[in-house]
């Protein structure tokens, strides 16, 4: 019971991490399972399967406020569920001492991204309601967004919403809408391949609950928390708890112990301290400038 109270916690504050920045729930939430001593397969599957919940009831708020361009959602999810479902089978067949450092990898440059992402240049804004983009942008994006969002336990908030948003010619509650309404097929079709590929076998469906249940309670309480955090403070510091946590795993996977280890912690931390400090300094001297993607995102981004 203990256990699935910390779990519940943990879905909590991931969703409260994802509805301020509108990514970041399965990597928190996958780097905390990995902690707890599941496997990456089995995590990356018990994040996944409550994602879908959380997925349905984002999506469906964000129709109704007008957030979601459908044609967007159909061109990046349909080859983001192809992508997913490959990554999915990927990780299922990898060992669990083969997976572990893979995983820590694609996790910890997703945290490094995501510091650096928010802590020098946070995403333009732009008003566009329907997404300009076309096929030849979506499909590879989607793709890659899936792959890496089923092998790394998350990512496709990190690859998706940042590119977009990166691009400026969408509105940010367009994409945030669109992406989150679309993860709901990613989260599927990488569900799908882990049961094909693990079964049942790892995946603690309590567990599964309980992310789904602090998920669902965060919701509104991240709507609430994003209209008082400014989003560049926030998205570096969470890249750096996700760098800091996933550099201890890889570490451990490849036996570096002793004086390196404490070497890259230090280097790990001094950046992430640099990093924060950036962002505070550049949200005070310019606070609209800072968090330029804030009108929309504020009110669009529990999810």
């Amino acid at each position: 019971m203990k256990k699935l109270l910390i779990l519940a916690l943990v879905g909590l504050g991931a969703q409260l991490i994802d509805g301020a920045l509108g990514m970041g729930y399965g990597v928190t939430s996958t780097t905390l399972l990995l902690l707890a001593g599941l496997s990456p397969a089995a995590a990356s599957a018990s994040v996944h399967l409550a994602e879908m919940g959380t997925n349905v009831a984002s999506g469906l708020a964000h129709h109704k406020l007008g957030n979601t361009d459908w044609r967007l959602v159909l061109r990046l999810g349909v080859p983001g569920a192809i992508g997913a479902f490959l990554g999915a089978t990927v990780l299922a067949n990898l060992s669990t001492e083969g997976a572990t450092p893979v995983m820590a990898v694609i996790l910890g440059l997703l945290g490094l991204y995501i510091l650096i992402r928010f802590a020098l240049r946070p995403p333009r804004e732009s008003r566009a309601r329907v997404s300009p983009h076309r096929k030849k942008f979506l499909v590879p994006l989607g793709l890659v967004g899936g792959f890496v969002d089923a092998t790394g336990g998350g990512g496709w908030g990190p690859v998706t919403t940042t590119s977009l948003l990166s691009a400026g010619r969408t509105a940010p509650r367009t994409v945030v809408g669109s992406v989150d309404t679309s993860e709901f097929l990613v989260s599927a079709a990488a569900s799908l391949g882990f049961l094909i590929g693990l079964g049942t076998a790892g995946i603690h469906f309590a567990f599964v609950g309980a992310l789904l249940v602090g998920g669902l309670l965060a919701a509104p309480l991240a709507a609430w928390l994003v209209s008082r955090l400014p989003a560049r403070v926030l998205g570096t510091a969470v890249g750096g708890l996700i760098l800091l946590t996933n550099l201890r795993t890889l570490l451990k996977g490849f036996g570096v112990t002793g004086t390196p280890t404490t070497v890259a912690y230090l280097v790990v931390s001094v950046l992430w301290v640099v990093a924060v400090v950036i962002a505070i300094g550049r949200h005070r001297r310019n606070p609209a400038a800072a968090d330029d993607t804030q009108p929309e995102l504020a009110r669009t981004t529990a999810s």
